[in-house]
């Protein structure tokens, strides 16, 4: 099975392969508390074929009071493997915004050892927009298999990573949050956990990156990017409020064929809490 270059693919290519039997479609829909969306209802009331529910905030690090943080690659291999997913595998992830939590679910499989993950161009607005079936109730289970994980560290930044990146400028770093968030002006949605940025940071809201629910063309990137004060050609560290919408812009960094250094899994929910680290507010 040939996969595009770049990690999304379309409507009608998903349509075409997905009776293949090394193929396994995801729903990883996640939204915030805000949206006031349940992912497992309107999985259960409609998804793609044969599509296998994946749930950010159940395969995660329990240990962790941070939100929805990668689990271990032990932890994550035996989930995927009771799901039926192995390494080999080609994996396509959607989500019931077009793109939202999708990248961050495709993310985590490659960051883990997937060799061939692509995300749903429009997830499943865009399936529905061209007629496409869909099917209701519970997901059919696969036999499960040995997922074997091979992770890759330095795709993930830690708050230390991303506070030395912006005292040398080894890296930039790019914050996919609204710009009310980011200058301060809005609240965040979490308790506990200050307003405004990382001094040195620069606003890229995901939005920027996107174009009626699909990723947008190059030329659209790269300018919402350069707009913000970051050059692409240059090492760059992505953040968010939680490490999803962060995954967003690691997205379009690879349609553009410069791919981000690394994720700051923490993000803002870290960052923003603890107080051994500066938070400004206003435009950077």
């Amino acid at each position: 099975m040939n996969m595009p270059p770049i990690g999304v693919v379309a409507p009608a290519w998903l349509a075409e392969h997905l009776g293949d039997p090394d193929l396994v479609v995801l729903d990883g829909s996640y939204y915030l508390p805000t949206m006031a969306r349940d992912a497992e209802a309107e999985y259960r009331a409609a998804h793609i074929p044969g599509a296998l529910r994946f749930d950010i905030d159940a395969v995660k690090d329990a240990s962790s009071s941070l939100p929805h943080m990668l689990p271990s690659p032990e932890s994550f291999a035996e989930a995927a493997g009771r799901m039926g997913i192995s390494e080999e595998m080609m994996v396509v992830v959607y989500d019931g915004m077009g793109l939202f939590s999708a990248p961050r679910v495709a993310w985590t499989f490659r960051g883990f050892g997937s060799r061939r993950v692509a995300v749903l161009d429009g997830g499943l607005p865009a399936w529905k927009a061209e007629d496409r079936p869909t099917e209701a109730g519970e997901g059919r289970p696969r036999p499960a298999v040995t997922f074997r994980p091979s992770f890759d560290p330095k795709t993930v930044a830690s708050l230390d990573d991303v506070r030395q990146a912006l005292a040398t400028g080894s890296a930039q770093v790019a914050d996919a949050r609204s710009a009310s968030r980011f200058t301060g002006e809005e609240a965040e949605p979490r308790p506990g956990t200050r307003s405004g940025h990382m001094p040195g940071a620069r606003n890229v809201h995901y939005a920027k990156v996107l174009a009626g629910g699909k990723l947008a063309d190059a030329a659209t990137i790269e300018g919402a990017f350069r707009e913000a004060g970051i050059d692409p050609g240059l090492p760059v560290v992505t953040s968010c409020g939680s490490g999803v919408t962060a995954a967003i812009l690691a997205l379009a960094l690879e349609r553009i064929g410069k791919p981000a250094q690394a994720l700051y899994d923490g993000s803002w929910s870290e960052w923003g809490a603890r107080e051994d680290v500066p938070a400004v507010t206003g435009p950077d």
